[in-house]
């Protein structure tokens, strides 16, 4: 029986081992709950002392910690800010935030301390990462609505008290008060008081305003009140009849008398942004006289019609080239009379449509056909075209101030020449603005992407061209589209590809002259094969420009050098664009 007391020698070790294991792991589990309860003991008091407000003894109890939980580490920042040591309390958040990545409070906190020393953009990044975490933090949303409010970013702000159910409008305030028919302006307006201003509404009356025509510099503004709730204030420079005062009609007018042509205009007929607008030109290469009226239809500024006409007398002298030894290719006498109507749609912010007609006349005179013109291509008689147009925003980022549209524009025609031909017309368009400053527009950058396709047989006149030229407005910016005032120096062609990027860097401004001055790349090709008007080789120009405005009629002063052939063009342009303010 010796093998049977052997055993119960081993198994007697065996139960020893396991009782010293026993006791050993409920020793460790004793000691371990006896330093949680500790802890929570020490986490407890330090809440009660954060909650009480006592900040040093908040940060006297953490600093006599060992190791600090992310909890600790937001106590102890918490204090630390508030009794201004401002670069330790940075440092607490920080290892805190690194401990618990995904907790809002650390960024939250970050950005309150960058706000404290008016370091807007930084408070900005924190408060991104904090809604990154929870996008419907209300205190976050409202605070990032606070800063960008601050800094000028009316967009962005509304844009994040949006989701807070803000701002509220108590009333509108004007300043000055336009001469325009308030039910005109009211209805240009999307939004009302007493109502929740949403920044869709904010840009659909933006472009609405535009489209009355009658307001070449805006801009609204909120302004906080005691109550909790806003103002909007509409700041605007408004035109009326041929201009506010004597100076600003003559310039308005006058300001292409250097190129022999003059702008007769008459604006916000009756008060109700009806507009008269005209241009005379005898030039002897290039004649023309046309009309324009347009308006609210019914007075809702959602709503725009408009009537023209327009007359040429045009001589053409069809150049590879506008200086230098550059023979004639074909020459002719263009005659021309159009008559158009249509109507325009503002019906939001996001996108809009316009769609019209127009009757034509045309024939040619005094033709040498030369290796250029061919038959195809003098199609005269009446036409009839129909004209649409969308454009779509595509995307807007209003924290980065950065905006990218869409435009497409289609023409269908029919020529009653003998014989008659139908044709079509396709052009899409992708612009984009970016403002990378937080308020103001300097250093704006605005740059557009431009196709367009001709199918079927259109006549000379209806050709795409790319170049500076008064009446064209696809522009390749060293290449000037007449020799020695004579139209055809410019490429021509049924499809085309064009490119367009600026800078512009204000130098001056005063409310009534402005100055900018800045870069420009152009890149364009035409993509025809069927005519011999222009190189089939992609032309890039460069150069720089100035822009001049007074009294809102704007001038555009231009140097471009084309990098193909090294040939360097200068010229002068209005430029009639309407601008919001920034």
């Amino acid at each position: 029986m010796g093998w049977r007391r052997q055993l119960d020698v081993a198994r007697c070790a065996d139960d020893e081992r396991a009782i010293v294991r026993r006791s050993v792991y409920f020793f460790a589990l004793f000691l371990l709950t006896t330093a949680a309860a500790a802890t929570d003991s020490r986490d407890a008091e330090i809440k009660q002392l954060f909650d009480q407000s006592r900040w040093r003894d908040v940060i006297s109890v953490v600093e006599k910690t060992g190791v600090r939980s992310a909890d600790l580490d937001y106590y102890y920042g918490s204090a630390l800010a508030q009794v201004g040591s401002l670069p330790e309390a940075r440092t607490a958040f920080l290892a805190g935030r690194k401990l618990q990545p995904n907790d809002k409070r650390f960024p939250i906190e970050l950005a309150g301390l960058a706000f404290k020393q008016k370091d807007y953009p930084a408070a900005i990044r924190w408060l991104r990462m904090a809604l990154r975490i929870d996008r419907n933090d209300d205190y976050a949303n409202n605070f990032a609505a606070t800063v960008y409010y601050l800094e000028g970013n009316t967009e962005a702000a509304i844009r994040y008290w949006n989701r807070t159910g803000k701002p509220t409008l108590q009333k509108v305030v004007f300043d000055p008060m336009p001469r325009l028919r308030a039910d005109v302006l009211d209805r240009a307006f999307a939004f009302s008081p007493g109502s929740v201003l949403e920044l869709g509404d904010l840009i659909t009356s933006e472009r609405r305003v535009e489209g009355l025509g009658i307001f070449p510099v805006y801009g609204f503004r909120l302004a906080a009140r005691d109550d909790g709730k806003f103002d909007i204030g509409f700041n605007a420079q408004e035109r009326n009849g041929f201009g506010n005062n004597k100076l600003q009609a003559l310039v308005s007018i006058f300001s292409g008398a250097f190129y022999q042509t003059v702008y007769p205009a008459y604006y916000n007929l009756v008060r109700s942004a009806v507009n008269v607008t005209s241009l005379i030109r005898w030039d002897a290469q290039k004649r023309r006289g046309a009309l324009n009226l347009s308006g609210p239809w019914r007075l809702n500024s959602k709503w725009r019609y408009t009537f023209g006409m327009d007359l040429r007398n045009e001589n053409w002298a069809i150049r590879d080239s506008f200086s230098g030894p550059a023979p004639v290719l074909g020459s002719l006498n263009l005659r021309r009379a159009v008559v158009s109507g249509g109507v325009e749609s503002f019906t939001s912010g996001r996108w809009g449509w316009s769609a019209g007609a127009e009757v034509s006349y045309r024939d040619y005179r005094s033709v040498e056909a030369g290796t250029a013109i061919t038959p195809n291509l003098l199609l005269s008689g009446y036409q009839l075209k129909q004209l649409t147009s969308v454009n779509y925003e595509l995307l807007r980022i209003p924290e980065r101030r950065f905006v990218i549209e869409g435009r497409g524009t289609s023409q269908l025609a029919r020529i009653w020449s003998a014989p008659s031909h139908s044709f079509a017309k396709l052009q899409s368009e992708l612009d984009s603005r970016w403002l990378p400053q937080t308020r103001g527009d300097d250093y704006e950058m605005q740059s557009r992407v431009s196709l367009g396709k001709t199918f079927g047989e259109a006549p000379f006149d209806e050709l795409f061209m790319l170049g500076l030229e008064r009446d064209n407005d696809l522009w390749l910016r060293a290449h000037i589209g007449t020799y020695d005032g004579v139209k055809g120096s410019a490429p021509l062609g049924r499809s085309y590809f064009l490119s367009n990027w600026e800078m512009d860097k204000n130098l001056y401004d005063n409310g009534l002259l402005g100055l900018k001055l800045g870069p420009f790349v152009d890149t364009g090709k035409m993509m025809d094969t069927t005519t011999t008007f222009a190189t089939s080789k992609w032309m890039w120009d460069t150069g720089a420009q100035t822009k001049i405005s007074v009294l809102g009629v704007g001038m555009v002063f231009s140097y471009g050098k084309d990098l193909r052939t090294g040939n360097n063009a200068f010229y002068a342009q209005m430029e009639k664009s309407f601008t919001k303010a920034r």
